[in-house]
């Protein structure tokens, strides 16, 4: 069966994007795999899926899946395609739409500048609901990673993070770190591991060791939950820019019981046609 497809990116966070409103895709973890392999498929970090609506109050549903088959709860920079994607192809021409997803809903607009804004939210904090295994719900806690002590801020964005200050993003042990922290047997549906580095009260670097894709060159819900986590621990304020190996994001967050704002790019590369069978 052929399929066609888009090829998006956020920052360098690329995904693979399919239409499914019209009819239903079967897709399995096999599938996802296949596409997203760099050699023998499209190549993606992540691939999108746009569905109908499943309730009144919505514009469409999104869903998500990871490299390695999983299917996952939100990705940021998929958002911002996600928005670009559905207006450019007539599926909408409301420039600011209600996307039903599997952590809740999101709120992307296409704002006049061809830049993307994200309401992603209200972050959620409490150890068990991200879920982080925890007798504290301390902002900052230790985890024991590879024999050594990690203090990291657990956050959850729609999905899990773990995130820790580092003191030079550039030399960050992602690459040994970052697969330990992903399995780390305190987050019992995996996480994703940030590495932030403060520039200034509203500047950080950041890379992300993405669940089931690893190391991403942007994650948005991950810059979410580092301005969040930085904010929390008295080293950042309202606004951040998050500068990404990709690109860089704007952040807003006016703290406890209020969505996170998120802007930035997003970007259409190709379109094609594809052998799912």
């Amino acid at each position: 069966m052929r399929q066609r497809f888009t090829k998006m990116h956020g920052l360098g966070n690329d995904f693979v994007v399919l239409d499914a409103t019209r009819a239903p895709i079967d897709l399995s973890a096999e599938r996802v795999r296949r596409i997203a392999d760099r050699h023998f498929g499209v190549g993606c970090d992540q691939l999108l899926v746009v569905e109908p609506a499943s309730r009144p109050d919505v514009d469409f549903r999104y869903r998500i899946f990871n490299a390695d088959g999983g299917e996952v709860e939100q990705c940021g920079n998929g958002a911002r395609c996600f928005v670009r994607y559905v207006h450019e192809k007539g599926l909408t021409a409301r420039r600011e739409i209600r996307v039903e997803t599997r952590s809740g809903i999101i709120a992307p607009r296409l704002e006049d500048n061809g830049l993307v804004t994200v309401d992603m939210g209200v972050p959620v904090l409490e150890p068990a609901r991200v879920p982080f295994v925890s007798d504290s719900d301390a902002v900052v806690q230790p985890l024991e990673v590879g024999g050594a002590t990690v203090p990291i801020t657990a956050v959850s964005m729609g999905n899990p993070h773990a995130v820790q200050v580092v003191a030079d993003v550039d030399a960050a042990p992602v690459a040994q770190q970052g697969p330990l922290i992903e399995g780390h047997a305190r987050f019992p549906a995996r996480v994703n591991a940030g590495f932030m580095q403060v520039v200034s009260p509203h500047e950080v670097r950041l890379r992300v060791y993405e669940r089931g894709a690893g190391e991403t060159l942007a994650c948005g819900t991950g810059a979410c939950a580092a301005v969040v986590a930085g904010i929390l621990r008295g080293l950042l304020a309202s606004p951040v820019c998050v500068h990404t190996r990709g690109g860089d994001l704007q952040i807003a967050w006016d703290g406890p019981a209020t969505p996170v704002m998120m802007t930035g790019p997003a970007v259409t590369v190709f379109e094609g046609e594809l052998e799912l069978d």
